[in-house]
């Protein structure tokens, strides 16, 4: 195996990292602000507001990724394509906590193993574009890219550096309340969920869900006969937050040099200090902006955080490995996870590839594997209303599921957009919404998601090829 390589500049030394390096490299997706005495105040005014999360959590779920690396958890990641700062309020975030609650247990249940939560909440504000411009009833106008840049009312479409301020206070004020709700019991499992299967049209899907919910419920009735309920454990779980780290001027004033949790005369060699990004638990490089001499990256390859790489059709696989090579030196198990989103007609002409490119170098093991499967199939239908049909979204986590098995690397996770409400975004599953039925309730304003009911039914699909791989394995 060849060694692992960083950044290296003429001497050979590592060149130097600060916060603000990443603005020496070519940047993608940089938004061009035209009041830059707003921009300095704005982030000036972030670099004094304290941290949004705290180092001993970032230290936790790094420590929650070793294990999924190791193949002894899961990783369950979900939540709004772009967040709005109207969703910054109790129903929307209690809906979707509640969600992906009962989507872990259903996993818990098919996988057999521990689940790990991240929501796409409490950041996710910003989204890029293809182009800057876009044409709204024959008038050409800024396009929309998150509530942190600009808003989605044509007259709030000029780039406006106060709402990166904006995005701090409603970012805080959703993992607050979130910590809240866990802590006032929402994640207690003494509380009785709703299972309801009236949606689930086909017969021998609705026979395999009900055995899932049968055993679930009878699960929880016979811990609470025997008094196992009373654990403190089954009144709350961990919840961590995560957002894709596009806007550095907004990242950077976040990523601040901390106390490392990890530092002890026991461990002396961990460093004292590293820099977090105190923004979110988890943060993501787009494919938009993993050039491996751009900004992003020599931005991320600082940062202590665990950090998430979007892999798909445009990415070699010689820029995989400089990627991890660059953004993961020492092989830290967990530290990055592999966000694979190739589309359903190319998942498996292009996956294999991938993972033998990284488990036959010296990161074998060490990387999360994750499958997206909403990316890569996004279409559009008439009238122009971007969706995606169910089928294909699990046809590429079966497929990709498949090929992980025949390689003998492991899925450790699924990164999905979805929400706790009644939406009509996604075309199918067992609903089986169609065409007509998007625009009874299309609420997104950038991408389509799953609503309750179909990210419900993928994770029982999930938990079911789990559940069909035990049986199938021979006994010891």
């Amino acid at each position: 195996m060849s060694s692992p390589t960083v950044p290296v500049v003429a001497n050979g030394q590592v060149p130097e990292w600060t916060p603000e390096s990443w603005r020496t490299k070519p940047i993608k997706q940089c938004p061009e602000y035209p009041d830059q005495a707003a921009l300095a105040k704005s982030v000036s005014e972030l670099k004094q507001l304290p941290p949004i999360v705290h180092p001993r959590e970032i230290v936790r779920l790094k420590e929650l990724l070793r294990d999924v690396a190791r193949g002894e958890a899961f990783l369950l990641q979900g939540g709004d394509c772009a967040e709005l700062f109207d969703y910054c309020e109790q129903n929307a975030i209690e809906s979707k906590i509640k969600l992906l609650l009962q989507m872990s247990l259903v996993l818990i249940w098919g996988a057999d193993r521990r689940v790990v939560r991240i929501g796409r909440m409490a950041g996710q504000y910003a989204k890029p574009r293809s182009n800057p411009m876009e044409t709204v009833n024959g008038q050409q106008v800024p396009s929309f890219r998150g509530d942190i840049l600009n808003g989605f009312a044509l007259d709030q479409r000029e780039l406006d550096p106060n709402r990166l301020v904006k995005a701090y206070h409603h970012s805080s004020a959703t993992l607050n309340y979130i910590r809240a709700a866990i802590s006032s019991g929402i994640a207690d499992l003494h509380r009785p969920l709703d299972w309801g299967l009236g949606h689930v049209r086909d017969p021998a899907l609705k026979a395999k869900y009900s055995e899932a919910v049968n055993f679930l419920t009878d699960m929880l009735r016979f811990m609470h006969t025997i008094g196992a309920d009373k654990s403190q454990k089954l009144d709350t779980v961990d919840l961590f937050t995560s957002h894709e780290g596009l806007l550095l001027e907004y990242e950077q004033p976040l990523t601040r040099l901390l106390d490392n949790p990890s530092h002890s005369p026991s461990s002396p060699t961990a460093p004292a200090k590293e820099h977090y990004n105190t923004s979110a638990h988890f943060l993501w490089i787009g494919d938009r902006t993993r050039q491996i001499d751009g900004a992003h990256v020599e931005f991320f390859r600082g940062i202590a955080n665990p950090i998430g790489i979007k892999v798909g059709p445009s990415t070699p696989t010689s820029d995989l490995l400089a990627l991890l090579r660059t953004l993961n030196p020492s092989r830290e198990e967990g530290k990055i996870t592999l966000i694979t989103r190739y589309g359903a007609a190319k998942v498996a002409e292009l996956l294999p590839a991938h993972i033998r490119a990284v488990e036959d170098s010296e990161y074998a093991r060490t990387v999360v594997w994750q499958c997206d499967p909403m990316h890569g199939n996004t279409q559009s239908v008439s009238g122009g209303i971007k969706t995606r049909a169910f089928s294909d979204i699990f046809s590429e986590l079966q497929q990709t599921l498949r090929i992980h098995k025949e390689q003998g690397s492991y899925l450790g996770g699924v990164h999905l957009e979805l929400t706790g409400d009644a939406v009509t975004e996604c075309l199918g599953g067992s609903e089986g919404l169609d065409e007509d039925d998007l625009s009874t309730n299309y609420t997104s304003f950038c991408d389509p998601r799953l609503n309750e009911k179909q990210a419900l039914e993928l994770a029982f699909l999930v938990a079911d090829h789990y559940r069909c791989e035990r049986k199938d394995k021979p006994a010891a």
